[in-house]
């Protein structure tokens, strides 16, 4: 008579239990973005990205735009797939860092009092892992997502997408065939509102804007009388833009987030009333800081350059405005900056991306507030413009609406804004998980 030993069942590691490894994996590859083309580029992440999709028998692809700046992409079928698809995305670079004004390597991946430190913590390799560690945990279990997801793995989102999204959108765009939505970062986090746990989820961005500030003028030596002279015509530009005071304008998502911040508080909501605005916007805490730069557009003079040595004046003279608008107003900021800029002083394009604004509502945002209060069933959830940008500008260009959800449940105490390109960038660990659970949910609801 042969006994036979009962059959072992095999145990599949959960999202949960590899979000923080697959995390950590990620900040301790340098993918440092300078935006000039120093730096080691994506490539090493992109195979990292890779070899996590092929365990576990996907078949993504990675193409590169140029060398070393790489991109991974696979599609995931769905349950029906006659719904339109859903580009969940990433991007894999980041900003540098000095190490020497860090608390810790900021390439270590150091985990140290529930926190994950290290470049990108937040910005956005913690939404990489999440994405990574759900879609592997469904492909083990065999589990498809509601409709067809396109996962993406972006190069060179902190330099505007050029070699990443912005790429593929104009070379690969049957990557994204049938997708009509899309889900990145900078969205799904919480704040404290009034002693209420508050969720922003991100439905609008501003537009980036880019320019060159040029002045020429008269060269000559620099103990001659000059009244064509490039650096102060350039001086004085550059001091009318940097102290000019922006109108507040309130576009529907800003009117909507403060509405609910009202409801919370038992502030008042004048939109008129430019002192209590800022009161709302205070009360959001630390997301103050991406919110207060919504209620108008912005420019800021980031870079001067001019001369050679000190008795020569210059016959031309630079510099570098970052400006921002709100979504409907790009016109209406640039004829105000020429403006402010003067005749003697010229505004060249650098590099320029759309605003976009989404409705708060629709059967995805639907799916998205559902999954959080799946976890958080007394939380709040309200929508707010991005200061910023993400790649959700270059894949609207194909016909697809963004939204930032990276979910994240934060302590009140983090001051979580602070953590994007910032010293000590670091994430809770039990984020990471609540994160991953929320994400799981809403793959197989939206």
């Amino acid at each position: 008579m042969t006994s036979h030993a009962p059959a072992r069942s095999v145990h599949h590691p959960t999202a949960e239990d590899e979000v923080v490894g697959i995390c950590q994996d990620l900040l301790r590859i340098d993918t440092s973005n300078y935006g000039d083309g120093r730096g080691p580029g994506e490539r090493a992440a992109a195979e990292y990205v890779m070899g996590a999709l092929t365990e576990v028998g996907l078949e993504p692809e990675l193409f590169e735009s140029a060398p070393g700046r790489a991109n991974v992409v696979v599609r995931l079928p769905g349950a029906d797939a006659a719904r339109p698809a859903l580009v969940l995305h990433g991007h894999l670079d980041v900003v540098p860092a000095a190490a020497e004004d860090w608390s810790v390597d900021p390439f270590a991946g150091e985990e140290r009092d529930g926190l994950l430190w290290g470049r990108g913590a937040v910005d956005m390799k913690d939404m990489d892992a999440m994405i990574l560690s759900v879609v592997r945990q469904m492909a083990r279990e065999g589990r498809r997502p509601a409709r067809d997801v396109v996962v993406a793995m972006f190069a060179d989102e902190e330099a505007g997408g050029r070699f990443g999204a912005g790429w593929a959108v104009e070379h690969r765009p049957e990557l994204f065939e049938g997708a009509t939505e899309a889900i990145s970062e900078v969205g799904g986090f919480s704040v404290d509102v009034g002693g209420h746990r508050t969720y922003l989820l991100q439905t609008a961005e501003k537009g980036i804007g880019w320019l060159r500030l040029v002045a020429e003028g008269r060269a000559g030596h620099g103990s001659q009388v000059n009244t064509e002279n490039a650096v102060t015509e350039l001086a004085a530009a550059v001091a009318r833009i940097g102290t000019y005071s922006w109108p507040q304008q309130l576009t529907p998502t800003v009117r909507a987030l403060l509405d609910g911040v009202a409801e919370l508080t038992g502030l008042p909501f004048d939109p008129e009333d430019e002192d209590g605005v800022g009161r709302l916007v205070d009360a959001l805490g630390p997301a103050a800081r991406f919110v207060g730069a919504t209620v108008r557009n912005t420019a800021n003079p980031t870079q001067l350059a001019a001369g050679y040595k000190a008795n020569v004046i210059p016959g031309r003279a630079e510099a570098v405005l970052d400006t921002r608008f709100l979504p409907g107003h790009e016109d209406e900021a640039r004829a105000t900056l020429e403006r402010l800029a003067g005749e003697h002083v010229r505004l060249e394009d650098i590099h320029r991306d759309v605003a976009l604004e989404a409705p708060f509502g629709g059967d995805l945002v639907d799916a998205m507030v559902a999954a959080l209060h799946q976890e958080d069933p007394e939380a709040t959830v309200l929508p707010y413009m991005l200061s910023g940008g993400t790649d959700n500008k270059s894949l609207s260009r194909l016909g697809i609406t963004g939204y930032g959800f990276a979910p994240l449940r934060l302590p009140g105490s983090l001051d979580f804004s602070a953590m994007f390109h910032g010293v000590d960038e670091r994430v809770p660990v039990d984020a990471l998980r609540f994160g991953t659970r929320v994400l799981d949910r809403l793959l197989e609801t939206c």
